[in-house]
This record gives C-alpha cells, structure tokens and sequence, in this order.
C-alpha cells in the first residue's frame, strides 16, 4: 500500500498557540494603523468629516413651510421655481438659512437665493477648515490640505463673487456666474474637463487654465463685443464630478453621464429666455456630447475645444439643433488620443475630422491643451462672437497649422470677420 505523507514522516505539526496567534494577526494591524495614521487617514482625522450636504438634506427632507412638506432637493427645476415663487420672502429667506446647501444647490430657486446660501454655506465650510487647520489628529500634510481648501474658501467670499452652486462634499463642486444673469440677453455655459474640483477652480499660475479663469477670459472678450445696449453673462460651471487626469474615469464617459445630467438641468433652470451657448474644453466636450439631445431648444450652439470626442460619429447623432462648433490647437496632445468607442470606452469620432460634420474654427497661435481660453487669441474671440450671438457672420480663413484633417473640410473658420 502506498502511503502518502502531507508531512516528513516524523513531523508533527502544532497547533500555535493563542498567544502566538494574537501576535500573527497584531503586528499586520499595527503596521497598517500606523500607515494610516501616517498618512493621515485616521477616521476624525483626514478623513473628511460626515457629509454637511447629506445631513442637510435629510433635515430638508422631512422639513416643511407653513405645514406643508418642502419638495425633492433634486425636483425638476421648473417644479422648484414654482414652489419658491409661491413663498412669502421672509419663508424663502429661513429656508436659505436653515439649510444653505440644499437652497444653493437647487436648480430652478431664485438665482439671487442661490448667491445668499451659497455665502452661507462658504462660510460654515471655511470656518470648518480653519479649525481642521490645527486639529491634532490631523497628519502636517492633512492640516496643510484643510488650510488649502480654507484658502479657496475664502477666496470664494470675497466681495462681488456670485455662486450658483457650492458643495465642499469630497473634492467639491461650484458654479459662478460673471454678470447679471437674471437680465443678459444671452449666456454663456464653461464645462471645463479632467482634474476640475474646488482646488483647482481658480489658479493664480495659469489663471487662464482653470475654470474661473476660463470663464473670466470670455466674459471680459463677449463685452468688448456687445452691441450698444446688449447683455451677457457667463457661467463656470464645475459643478459635476470631473475624473482624475489618470483615472480609468477619464477614459469612460460614466462621469459624463452623471455630469450630463446635472448640466441639463443647469441649463433648464437659467433665467430669461436669451439664447445659451456652451463651450465645453476637453472632457467637458464629453459632457456636452451625452447632454445635448435633452438640452432645452434656447441652446443655440455649442462649441468643443480640445475634445477627445462627444460620444457621437456625427453631428447628427448629438440630437440637437444647436450649432456644433470644434476647434483644436497646435501640440494639443488630445489629437494623439485614439478617437473611438468600444462599450465603455472611448468617446466616438474625431469632432474636427471631416466625417463628424462639425463647423471648424482657427484656434490661431494657442498652443497645447490649455490654452485655448488666453485673452487676445483668435480662438477666444471667436467664442466671444458665439456667446454674444454673432455667429452668423462667417468668414472661410485658414485652419490652425498642424491639426490634421482641419484644412481638408470646409469651412474652416473664423467668426464674425475676425
């Protein structure tokens, strides 16, 4: 008979003891918790603290105003302008205060409501940061973090600045509005692309980069060009859950479908009945793409800088009938990325190749991924001539040097006789 043996013959093998066991499963846990605590990831440390807008909605959720229950946090906007239009000033003021972030962030409440509990909500977030700065149970690189964001907080309050969304929830999203939104006769939508959160919103090295900055730049380019009596405002719209630049996420358009989402009610909710446009940089052109088919008809054009595509092979497929504009500068290292789809992958054809049908626009001396918003460029007047509604004047120029496919369609152009 064969014997076979798990052990050498003579081996016996020993239960460990408990002892020894504790110490196998201790010794692991220590060397993680005190990573973690290096890194300061510690539960009440780094960790951001419980979710402010969260515990507001709950609160708001089983709230009411003169008896009657308040409506969803996320109704259709023009469900919610209803239901503030038929509140007393003094109801809509005590619900801007008892819950600033819920009201802030509600599309379709009055914009100026908006402004006054996004104010409200800065200044809680900011105060919050400010003792996070010296918390002990924060790691340097945690107390350094809060003293950052309380930084941007408060750069955020400074007088004249109007936010029309704010949630300081995990990397953060807002909305400013440059101008008077409530009386321009038109007004322009930035979605801007990888890497947008609240840190980054603004920038004082490459101010033009950065969504505030972006806005800013076409803000000060549309008034230059306002008729005599005309009306503009502008929005920086980083009010959507960018990916990271090396994220899987930025290579899938699931954040652009949330993304979409929250634009077109954005959108539906923008006061007046002028004319919008969009310009969307990057994977905010994703954004764009996937929102424009429910995007309201007072969209009259949308316009892509930088875009790695819109989950489109042709224009026609967007759904729309606002204008598609595209334009691409020299080195932008987006030309190089494959434009296609496979599943979740990917995000369709080229919207400067020939074949996606895309009205081309000369990005003139711009160069890079970035730098598309810089004032006196070409690339920027012409989205002026956009945003203020003098896109019909079109004039055959030409392409941008070193785009590829740019010179082979027709037109290529400038706008506005520029």
């Amino acid at each position: 008979m064969l014997n076979i043996h798990l052990f050498p013959p003579r081996f016996v093998p020993q239960r460990p003891s408990p002892a020894a066991t504790l110490r196998r499963v201790l010794l692991p846990l220590a060397v993680v918790f005190a990573v973690l605590a290096t890194a300061g990831w510690i539960a009440g440390a780094d960790t951001p603290r419980p979710d402010a807008y969260d515990a507001e909605l709950a609160a708001w959720e089983r709230g009411t105003v003169a008896g009657e229950p308040l409506p969803a946090a996320d109704a259709p906007p023009e469900r919610t302008a209803r239901f503030f239009a038929g509140l007393l000033p003094a109801q809509r003021r005590r619900l801007a205060e008892r819950y600033p972030l819920v009201v802030g962030n509600m599309a379709g409440a009055p914009v100026r409501l908006r402004f006054r509990a996004n104010r409200a909500a800065l200044v809680d977030a900011r105060d919050a940061e400010r003792a996070r700065m010296s918390d002990p149970r924060l790691s340097e690189a945690g107390q350094r973090e809060a003293g950052r964001r309380m930084h941007r907080f408060e750069s955020l309050l400074r007088p004249g600045r109007q936010l029309l969304a704010f949630d300081p929830t995990g990397r953060g999203r807002v909305a400013e509005v440059f101008g008077d939104l409530e009386t321009a006769d038109r007004v322009s939508v930035v979605v801007p692309g990888v890497d947008t959160e609240l840190l980054t919103y603004e920038r004082t090295q490459g101010r033009w980069t950065a969504p505030a900055g972006m806005a800013q730049a076409l803000y000060a380019a549309e008034l230059e060009r306002l008729p005599a009596g005309g009306s503009t405002a502008v929005v920086a719209w980083a009010d959507y859950d960018a990916p990271a630049g090396m994220a899987m996420s930025a290579a899938t358009a699931g954040r652009a479908e949330a993304g979409a989402e929250r634009l077109v009610d954005a959108v539906a909710a923008l006061p007046g009945d002028g004319g919008v446009a969009l310009f969307c940089h990057s994977y905010g052109s994703v954004v764009c793409g996937v929102a424009a088919e429910e995007l309201p008809s007072r969209v009259s054009d949308i316009t892509v800088a930088g875009s790695p595509g819109m989950r489109a092979s042709h224009v026609s497929e967007l759904g729309t009938d606002a204008r598609v504009w595209a334009m691409r500068a020299r080195g932008d290292w987006i030309e190089d990325v494959p434009h296609m789809e496979l599943g979740p992958l990917g995000f369709g054809t080229d919207p400067l190749d020939p074949s996606f049908g895309a009205r081309l626009l000369d990005a003139g001396a711009a160069e890079g991924h970035s730098a598309y918003f810089e004032p006196g460029g070409v690339g920027l007047a012409s989205m002026a001539a956009i945003g203020t509604g003098d896109a019909g004047r079109v004039d055959d120029t030409v392409c941008a040097p070193d785009v590829r496919g740019c010179a082979a369609s027709a037109p290529c152009a400038a706008v506005g006789g520029l």
